[in-house]
């Protein structure tokens, strides 16, 4: 195996990935790119679809490397958001302009994966190492990482450690870590009345004051006033509709929508059974439909968590903040595996026009992830 072969060029890896368009969910090209590089890397990589549509299908990677030591797993996807119009160049042409790399999935997060990957490429004999690769993270994540788990579980694989590459870092490369996430539920509910003339309501039953009692007992609720370690779990109405073009008909239906932000204080389940009671007290009626996404969690700081942040320090000068804030993550199905925490490049240009990454931050998350691998193996 040459030194070539055996270092892969960052910039240039994740040039290959971003023109591999992989708009969510993601299959096919951009994976045969990421198994190209880490089979002359001694990884043994299964790719493998699941699911169908809508949802589906979707395409999954597990590679590993070595069989003894600690088990060190980086997850992340390759899939991405839709590129939206505007582009200053193509969306999937990765060019560099200004000591920026730009491309839809530059930092989100096909930079942090070509990262890994050519930090991998260091460090050929420490311990167990895998990479843990969705097509679908930035969809409806049904078909995914939870199914690449399952995988895990049929190979008896079981990391002690995870690291997920999604861009964390806020101002400047290094400057937050995730060690947990917020849970997420979203709630349909749909109030059903009795269409009619509104010169006879007598005649008809209107759903949309029940609504409106409904939504107005919902906002009063306060959760909590946040914990050590997450600020304050929050519910957010987005999105009434009624879809009545009539001024002078009483709708037969009113529907709402919810989403609940919530902290490591409650589970997804129970706050969708509050609710429930809430509507079928104003509405007996009504139908609600609740999908949690996840529930929250917290990586207590501790080992990997002090791993990284030592890591980052020794390359950036710079102590990184621990946090819980912003949206969800895979993190939180990987969090019943082992110890997670996320680290990544800088995130203000994600899902934005002309996404771009720094070509140096490229550089120096290679030096840090390796650098962790090594702190982790010894």
């Amino acid at each position: 195996m040459d030194a070539e072969t055996r270092m892969p060029d960052v910039v240039e890896l994740t040039k290959a990935l971003i023109a591999a368009e992989s708009v969510t969910p993601a299959r096919g090209a951009v994976f045969d790119v990421l198994e190209a590089v880490l089979i002359p890397l001694g990884f043994k990589v299964e790719r493998f679809v699941e699911g169908e549509a809508p949802d589906g299908p979707v395409e999954n990677l597990l590679a590993v490397r070595g069989d003894g030591g600690r088990h060190f797993a980086f997850a992340g996807h390759l899939d991405v958001v839709p590129p939206g119009n505007g582009w200053t160049s193509g969306a999937f042409t990765p060019e560099i302009r200004g000591g920026l790399l730009h491309g839809r999935g530059a930092v989100d997060m096909k930079g942090a994966i070509a990262a890994f990957v050519a930090a991998a490429a260091r460090a050929p004999g420490s311990g167990t190492i895998s990479l843990i690769i969705t097509g679908d993270e930035e969809g409806p994540a049904t078909f995914g990482t939870r199914a690449l788990i399952e995988r895990m579980a049929e190979r008896r694989l079981k990391p002690d450690f995870c690291l997920v590459g999604e861009p964390t870092s806020v101002h400047r490369l290094g400057d937050m870590i995730k060690i947990g996430r917020r849970g997420s539920v979203n709630i349909w509910i749909d109030v059903p009345g009795r269409q009619g003339h509104v010169a006879y309501p007598q005649l008809a039953d209107n759903p949309i004051p029940k609504l409106v009692a409904i939504l107005a007992e919902i906002d009063a609720i306060v959760l909590d006033e946040g914990t050590d370690w997450f600020q304050p779990s929050n519910i957010e109405a987005t999105d009434i509709t009624v879809g009545n073009p009539a001024t002078n008909v009483i709708p037969a239906h009113a529907s709402a929508r919810l989403s609940i932000r919530y902290n490591d204080l409650h589970t997804g389940d129970a706050l969708a059974a509050r609710i429930k009671a809430i509507v079928h007290r104003h509405a007996p009626d009504a139908k609600m439909v609740a999908r949690v996404s996840g529930d929250a969690f917290v990586t207590a700081p501790g080992t990997l968590s002090t791993l990284i942040s030592d890591a980052i320090e020794a390359r950036l000068g710079i102590k990184p903040e621990l946090s819980t804030t912003g949206g969800t993550s895979d993190a939180r199905f990987l969090s019943k595996l082992c110890p997670v925490v996320e680290f990544g490049l800088v995130n203000a240009t994600m899902h934005k026009l002309d996404e771009a990454v720094a070509v140096e931050d490229l550089a120096a998350l290679v030096d840090i992830y390796a650098d962790i691998i090594g702190r982790v193996a010894t």
